[in-house]
């Protein structure tokens, strides 16, 4: 039986690809496994996802960009983890390993490397974050949403990897219990900052909720189950998942975070979206490139957090409003979407051809 072995964790985005293609890889009857952390989101999502995967925990630790004493502690961590990853890889033999990045994919991508397992990862950002950069070096291929700088030759352009269709638009169904709260005429707005929720986008809804609803529809996934309501013209729920593509197909206008996932997402739907990034201050700046990208491409509109106010707010929202259909022109005419079914047809052939050259 062939076998394969993903890994990635730490946020929903570094989960979310490896579970489309698992199930792709089990229907082709491959034994699935998974490297992660136990106490980590991507432990939480394969016990979710109800999958048939075996699960094999390994400590990690963070790699930071700046100075902390903790750094001397995760570099025992992480030494242990290859050894753990190690055990792991020598016990499963697997064709191959895929990792979608976050701190806990470095162990297992060293380890495969230091016993001739090819590695395969994916990047879903602009530029690399640390961990694929340490990563890189040991991969087989890297799989990239964006171009990449010419110089990194083993890169393959692919696309951004969505389980939205591209060809069919998110098409609205019916949600009574939530609808009978909203008013037909006032547009929809989604307001989402990622499985987490952003709290910039939950604390202007709590101080603005009269005067928003006055003009809008809103839904906010907030991330915090102590925000929960549905009222009149309000919706606020702390996460989602099977009601995640009913509520966005509701939306006339989504206001989000700046991460590739869900931004490739929108444009794959054709939903008009709104992008507030996180700045340097909060990350390593990927969602600033990442907007910065989107909105060159033409496929949405950039907005800071000082926008998120009363006196600037809705004249942001008129505006995308009006120039609605160039939005979705370029969305529509996009060549930066690849489907899954293609993606996992070329992953799975280019496991056979390493295979077979090594063999």
């Amino acid at each position: 039986m062939k076998k394969i072995i993903f890994t990635g964790g730490g946020t929903v985005g570094h989960v979310t690809l490896n579970l489309l293609l698992i199930p792709k890889f089990l229907e082709d009857g491959w034994q699935v496994h998974y490297i992660g952390d136990a106490a980590g989101i991507e432990y939480q999502q394969i016990i979710k996802s109800g999958l048939d995967i075996q699960f094999h925990p390994i400590a990690t630790g963070k790699l930071r960009r700046y100075f902390s004493w903790q750094n001397a502690l995760d570099i025992f961590k992480v030494g242990w983890g290859i050894l753990q990853s190690l055990f792991v890889m020598a016990k499963v033999r697997p064709q191959a390993l895929f990792s979608k990045g976050g701190f806990v994919s470095v162990p297992p991508v060293i380890a495969a490397r230091a016993l001739g397992i090819p590695v395969f990862i994916h990047e879903s950002d602009l530029s690399m974050g640390l961990a694929n950069k340490i990563a890189y070096k040991f991969a087989t291929t890297m799989y990239s949403t964006f171009e990449q700088t010419a110089g990194l030759e083993k890169v393959v352009h692919v696309g951004a990897v969505t389980k939205v269709a591209q060809s069919n638009k998110v098409t609205p169904i019916q949600l009574p219990d939530i609808l009978r709260h909203f008013d037909e005429e006032k547009p929809v707005l989604l307001l989402i900052g990622g499985s987490g929720g952003a709290k910039v986008f939950n604390d202007f809804i709590s101080s603005e909720k009269k005067a928003l609803t006055q003009l809008y529809n809103i839904i906010n996934i907030t991330g915090h189950s102590d925000l929960n309501e549905l009222s009149d013209n309000l919706y606020r729920v702390d996460y989602v998942t099977d009601l995640y593509f009913p509520l966005l197909a509701q939306a006339d206008l989504v206001v989000t975070r700046g991460g590739s996932n869900t931004l490739f997402e929108l444009v794959a739907g054709q939903k008009l979206h709104a992008i507030v990034p996180l700045g340097k201050q909060a990350s390593r700046g990927d969602q600033l490139e990442n907007a910065a990208y989107f909105e060159e491409k033409g496929y949405a509109k950039q907005w800071s957090e000082e926008d998120l106010t009363m006196e600037r707010f809705p004249g942001l929202v008129e505006e995308i409003f009006q120039q609605k259909d160039h939005y979705l022109k370029n969305m529509e005419e996009s060549t930066d979407i690849q489907s899954l079914e293609a993606f996992y047809e070329r992953l799975k052939s280019d496991i056979g051809r390493r295979s077979r050259n090594e063999g």
